[in-house]
């Protein structure tokens, strides 16, 4: 599972969000929107934070730990 952050440069959530994955386990790497138009436009981006897994836009916000602990576990469960 390739999971991305994708972020702005100057996002002061990324911290938070960088310490929710690594407390639930979840390998990442984050990405900023200056560096990639291609994944804006691809997913019409207009703000930071935004979580991409395997390439997809599963979160446009900055979630909650229980949230991202929620979709890993449901995902998981399927798979």
């Amino acid at each position: 599972m390739k999971v991305q952050l994708l972020v702005t440069k100057t996002d002061f959530s990324v911290p938070n969000i960088e310490r929710e994955f690594r407390h639930l386990g979840i390998g990442y790497q984050v990405e900023y929107i200056e560096d990639h138009p291609d994944l804006v436009s691809r997913h019409n981006i207009r703000h930071s934070p935004n979580i991409l897994i395997d390439g997809e836009l599963a979160f446009r916000y900055h979630p909650t730990e229980t949230e991202l602990k929620d979709y890993f576990y449901d995902h998981k469960t399927r798979h």
